[in-house]
């Protein structure tokens, strides 16, 4: 794409408060209006579901979730330190059952999908007592167009009892994480015979409980290998919807999405602090993302975000890549019931069943959040790819703002989108088709609103928003 000169857009405030917008300065068409969002309808950055997201979302199945989730318990326990070389229980025979899975998936892409152990030897650490392999199972799904962007998917197959150093009790963890790996498992079952054009990494990580190792051994070859990963999600405790008080909320999924970067050096948090955006994070706009194409009538399903990292005294296989500089976020259940984690199987003096056991997980629902997960990788996937290096231009103190980005490699990319809220409101308000360019000048001060971009493919699909930093 080659850049074109400056456009600018005048805003004038009606007594509605939405923007009446003509273009000047330029010879090519003018922008389209501005879209607002309004209290009735999506936010201003919605996207519909197209038709091939659709017909993806109905293959999706819940007696496939349910057997994935059974056939996990059923190897007795998947604890980190457990056998791993027995072939029936422990978390050896675990990994082979679920390298077979993802091996079976690969067989329908058409050489596409490849699936792999990945293994390292952890030395003695924090709930690691002797030197223990840790492996995890991978599955790349590798892109038909732009092959180096990434977007990886991941649930732990490893689980625990009371004592996080029992490796030998039944630890059936059907929903803390069976159910997460389920979902991976159905997205590359329902992915694999699909070409997206970008790539696709779906992981079954061990290490979780004794401290994110898995995870943590997978981020870090990626960074090492310099890859583009533009977004990470892991599904962690996503098999109920059952909370510890019997109420339900089956149709909703939470996303925990930090706001201030893990990664953030002192500039950058000394820059933060100066203009605002600590709900701007590449992270907050990934979950807006979320939102705009996976919280609707295909998926069934209502995506809560939470401004925070993780739960209180938690943590999850997102962390290592937000250590690492990638947006990453958590998908867990609306209301935990804490009966059924990290719990003996038992049956108290009252009658109460603990244990984490697949007769408390809710299949269907498990589906639903595999559906929501679909819709943001698919689209994602298939969507122009997160603009690079956005500026705003600070070098003239004036009323007006000048963006500039970086263009896309995309073949089929059509353009870009100028978007804008109150520095007070959560989702993007409005937004302004500005055509193929690469800088934009909008009428409207940067000192009282926060700006993003956004690119558009030929076929209506966007990008997640990318806030700029200042250019001076």
């Amino acid at each position: 794409m080659r850049p074109s000169p400056t456009r600018r857009t005048v805003l004038t405030a009606t007594a509605a408060g939405a923007a009446a917008l003509t273009a000047t300065g330029t010879a090519e068409a003018a922008p389209a209006p501005a879209v607002s969002a309004s209290a009735d309808r999506p936010p201003a950055t919605a996207q519909r579901p197209t038709r091939e997201l659709r017909a993806l979302l109905r293959e999706i199945d819940p007696a496939r979730i349910e057997a994935t989730i059974r056939g996990l318990v059923s190897f007795g326990t998947r604890h980190t330190l457990s056998a791993q070389d027995d072939p029936d229980r422990g978390i050896g025979a675990a990994r082979d059952w679920l390298l077979a899975e993802l091996n079976s998936c690969a067989a329908a892409s058409g050489g596409r999908m490849t699936a792999q152990l990945q293994s390292y030897v952890q030395e003695p650490a924090p709930r690691i007592p002797t030197p223990t392999k840790i492996t995890n199972v991978v599955a790349t799904l590798r892109g038909s167009v732009t092959p180096e962007r990434v977007y990886v998917v991941s649930g732990h197959y490893d689980s625990r009892v009371t004592d996080v150093m029992d490796a030998t009790s039944d630890a059936p963890g059907a929903d803390d994480d069976a159910s997460g790996v389920a979902v991976v498992l159905e997205l590359a079952r329902v992915m694999a015979k699909r070409r997206p054009a970008s790539t696709i990494v779906f992981a079954a990580v061990a290490g979780e409980e004794q401290g994110l190792y898995g995870s943590a051994y997978l981020a870090q070859q990626l960074k090492a290998a310099g890859t583009d990963v533009q977004g990470m999600f892991t599904n962690d405790i996503v098999g109920s919807a059952t909370a510890d008080d019997g109420t339900r909320d089956p149709y909703t999924i939470r996303l925990f999405t930090e706001g201030v970067p893990s990664s953030e050096t002192p500039e950058q948090a000394a820059l933060r602090r100066s203009v605002g955006g600590e709900n701007d994070s590449a992270t907050r706009q990934l979950a807006r993302f979320v939102r705009d194409v996976a919280d609707n009538d295909a998926t069934g399903m209502r995506v809560r975000v939470i401004y925070r990292r993780d739960r209180y005294l938690r943590g999850g296989d997102h962390i290592p890549f937000l250590e690492r500089g990638y947006p990453a976020a958590r998908f867990t259940e609306p209301a935990e019931d804490f009966a059924h984690q990290h719990q003996d199987v038992r049956v108290d003096d009252t009658g109460k069943q603990y244990g984490d056991l697949p007769e408390f997980c809710d299949f269907p629902f498990t589906a639903r959040v595999a559906k929501v997960n679909a819709a943001t990788l698919w689209t994602l996937a298939q969507a122009p790819g997160t603009p690079k290096n956005p500026r705003i231009i600070t070098s003239n103190l004036t009323n007006s703002t000048t963006l500039t980005w970086a263009g896309g490699p995309e073949p089929d990319l059509a353009g870009y989108e100028v978007v804008w809220r109150e520095t007070t409101s959560p989702e993007w308000t409005h937004v302004l088709p500005v055509g193929d360019t690469t800088t934009h000048e909008v009428d409207l001060s940067k000192d009282n609103v926060f700006f993003g971009v956004r690119a558009v493919n030929r076929s209506g699909l966007r990008s997640p928003v990318a806030f700029p930093s200042p250019q001076s």
